[in-house]
C-alpha cells in the first residue's frame, strides 16, 4: 500500500503508473508555450530576432501553418512581433517599468508563476485602493463608481465585453486615483500578464466569480468614497483572493473535469 491516493494495479499486478489523459489543447496552443520556453531557453531580450517560421517548425516538430497560428496569439498578446520581410522578433516595448522584461520572464501557462502574480497584484491593488481612500477627487471617484457600474451592466446582460472592459477601467481607474504613476504602470502590467495567462492557459473562459466581483468591486468604491484606507485595502485583498480561487477552481475542472 503507498501514502496518499490508492493507486489501482495494472495488468500485471503492479501499481499503474500510467498517468490519465489530460484535456485537450490546440496544437497551436501547446506551441505558442513551447515558443516562450524556447525565448527563455536561449536567453532572448526584447529586440532579439527570433527564429524563423520553418526553424521553429522543425524544432517543434509541426507544421508551419501551426506555428503561424501560435505566433497570431503571441503577438496578440504582446510577447512577439512579426516584421513582414525581416522575421520574428521579441517584443521591445520597455514601458515604464520595463514591462517586457517582466514579460520575458513570464509563462503564462507556469502554475507557479501565475500565483506569484496574483501574489503581486495583490500587494499592489491593496496599496492602491489605501491610497486612493486618502487622494482620490470628485472626478477620480465618479470613474471609479462609473468603471464599476458598467462592470455590473455587463454581468445583468450578459455581455462579457462590456464586463471586461469595465473590469479593466475599474482597477486602472482606482490606481490613478491613488496618484502614484509607479502604481498605476504595475497594476496595469500585472493585469495584461494575466490577460495572457487566460488568453493562451484557460481560452479566455474564467469568469465564474462575475457577480461576486461585481459586489467585490462596488465594496471597494463604498471604501474608497467613504475615505476609509483600511476598509478599502481590504475589499480589494478580498477581490484579489476571490479572483485567485476562481483561476484555480478553473483550472480544476479542466484537469479533472
Amino acid at each position: 500500500m503507498t501514502d496518499g491516493a490508492l493507486v489501482p494495479d495494472g495488468p500485471t499486478g503492479q501499481p499503474d503508473t500510467t498517468p490519465a489523459p489530460g484535456p485537450y489543447r490546440p496544437g497551436y496552443e501547446l506551441v505558442a508555450e513551447q515558443i516562450l520556453r524556447l525565448i527563455a531557453e536561449l536567453g532572448l531580450r526584447p529586440g532579439d530576432r527570433m527564429p524563423t517560421e520553418n526553424e521553429l517548425a522543425a524544432r517543434m516538430g509541426t507544421s508551419r501553418t501551426v506555428v503561424r497560428e501560435a505566433v497570431k496569439i503571441l503577438s496578440a498578446i504582446g510577447r512577439v512581433r512579426a516584421h513582414k520581410g525581416r522575421g520574428l522578433y521579441v517584443t521591445d516595448d520597455e514601458g515604464m517599468l520595463g514591462s517586457s522584461r517582466w514579460g520575458g520572464f513570464f509563462l503564462p501557462t507556469n502554475l507557479d508563476h501565475v500565483y506569484m502574480l496574483f501574489e503581486f497584484r495583490r500587494v499592489q491593488e491593496t496599496a492602491a485602493s489605501r491610497l486612493a481612500a486618502i487622494h482620490a477627487t470628485p472626478a477620480e471617484l465618479r470613474a471609479i463608481g462609473a468603471a464599476a457600474e458598467a462592470c455590473r451592466q455587463g454581468h445583468v446582460n450578459d455581455q462579457s465585453a462590456l464586463f471586461e472592459r469595465g473590469d479593466e477601467d475599474f482597477h486602472l481607474a482606482v490606481a490613478a486615483a491613488s496618484h502614484n504613476q509607479f502604481l498605476v504602470a504595475a497594476v496595469r502590467e500585472a493585469r495584461r500578464l494575466q490577460r495572457q495567462s487566460s488568453t493562451i492557459g484557460l481560452h479566455g473562459t474564467v469568469g465564474g466569480h462575475a457577480a461576486e466581483a461585481v459586489e467585490e468591486h462596488i465594496a471597494i468604491y463604498h471604501a474608497i468614497r467613504d475615505g476609509d484606507p483600511d476598509a478599502a485595502a481590504e475589499a480589494a485583498g478580498v477581490h484579489i483572493d476571490n479572483t485567485l480561487q476562481d483561476y484555480r477552481s478553473e483550472i480544476q475542472r479542466r484537469l479533472f473535469g
